[in-house]
């Protein structure tokens, strides 16, 4: 009774298999008459084709996207591949040190073997605090933009566009069986003008003529239905794409911060005047070379090893008498307050006259304002032509 049960079942999977084979034949005969002109084809209505050039391009336009902005946010090839293995498996990608934190830490060791009480380990252990804050605002953009961006577009191409696609291909089939339906009556009723055919067979194709337009129609109502959300889809993405924007324009502007505050202290550190054992010592001044070397300036007061609690005073601007070159206009681009009677302070979308003299440090030069005149850092200006 088993071996009979099981020859059935044997016997109906292979008439099943031929049947199918037998289907896919014949829209593969009537796919390809179409090709070449020799088979009339049903065309799909205006609206429908719209819908469906929409939702190409929509599909076409996102994989663009997803993969440009994956390549902007992890331009490491190995490192996307990595991602896309992880994302495959379902696991959760280990965090990784972000280059700007990797650089940071290794600055940090580096002044830790130079010695933090030098010039160049102090420097490099501000420097590279910031470069690993610089990392940490990365880290956090990478996570929102994956969060809010990438994922609900990978979602729309492996989830809805699928399932998109999978009832466009049935409506194509559906489409196919319409036409090879349409063809059959077509020659039947040739037939039976030639009396070489029954009536009933004529019947017989009308019959599946009628329920093929029915499953036609029911797909392409169903394929409508689906292609019309691209609608929605377009609205989310849009949220998506703001959201995106918005993480982008809060990395920068703490970029941007971190940058302000790092030139602060660098300029404040550079800048310092005191005893020996002050800011000074370890981050040296860096327009000694051009103003403090050789015999003294006139009129500057030098400390003795008996007055060595006194602050030496700074040369004044008026007091250097040096050659000046390349005179120029400049836009101040931030306040900066003088530390000294050296410098010139300043005030941010101010315009001055700046110029260099020879020796000098080419980060500062020397800026003029009506009478006033001072030592000015360059990252603080925007040179005019």
């Amino acid at each position: 009774m088993l071996g009979s049960d099981q020859h059935n079942i044997m016997d109906f999977n292979v008439k099943k298999l031929a049947s199918d084979a037998g289907v896919f034949f014949t829209r593969a005969v009537q796919f390809t008459e179409e090709k070449f002109g020799q088979a009339e084809k049903t065309e799909l209505d205006a609206h429908l084709e719209n819908l469906i050039s929409r939702g190409d391009g929509t599909k076409n336009w996102t994989e663009k996207i997803l993969r440009q902005t994956e390549v902007l946010l992890q331009p490491n090839p190995s490192a996307r591949i990595e991602e896309f293995i992880y994302d495959k498996l379902d696991k959760k990608l280990p965090s990784k040190t972000t280059n700007a934190e990797l650089l940071g830490q290794y600055m940090l060791d580096a002044a830790a073997e130079f010695g933090p009480e030098t010039p160049y380990g102090s420097t490099l252990i501000t420097v590279g605090e910031y470069q690993k804050r610089l990392g940490g605002a990365e880290r956090e953009l990478l996570h929102t933009s994956a969060t809010t961006f990438l994922t609900p577009l990978r979602n729309f191409l492996e989830g809805d566009w699928r399932t998109i696609s999978k009832e466009r291909r049935l409506l194509e089939n559906r489409r196919l069986d319409l036409d090879i339906c349409k063809a059959r009556v077509k020659k039947a009723k040739q037939a039976e003008a030639k009396a070489s055919l029954l009536s009933e067979e004529v019947d017989k194709a009308e019959h599946e003529l009628r329920v093929a337009q029915t499953e036609f129609d029911r797909q392409a109502e169903v394929t409508r239905l689906l292609l019309e959300g691209i609608s929605s889809t377009h609205l989310n993405h849009l949220r998506c794409l703001q959201d995106f924007a918005e993480a982008q324009a809060t990395y920068y502007a703490q970029c941007h911060h971190y940058m302000q505050d790092l030139q602060r202290e660098l300029s404040r550190c550079a800048n310092s005047v005191g005893g020996p054992h002050s800011s000074a010592a370890i981050c040296p001044n860096p327009v000694s070379s051009a103003f403090l070397s050789g015999p003294s300036a006139p009129g500057t007061v030098v400390s003795s090893s008996s007055s060595s609690n006194q602050k030496p005073r700074t040369p004044t601007i008026e007091q250097m008498q040096l050659p000046v070159t390349g005179a120029r206009k400049a836009k101040v681009l931030y306040d900066y307050d003088a530390h000294d009677a050296s410098e010139l302070s300043l005030l941010a979308d101010e315009l001055i006259t700046v110029y260099t003299v020879p020796g000098m440090d080419p980060d500062w030069l020397i800026g003029e304002r009506g009478n006033d005149k001072g030592k000015v850092p360059v990252t603080y200006l925007e040179l005019l032509s």
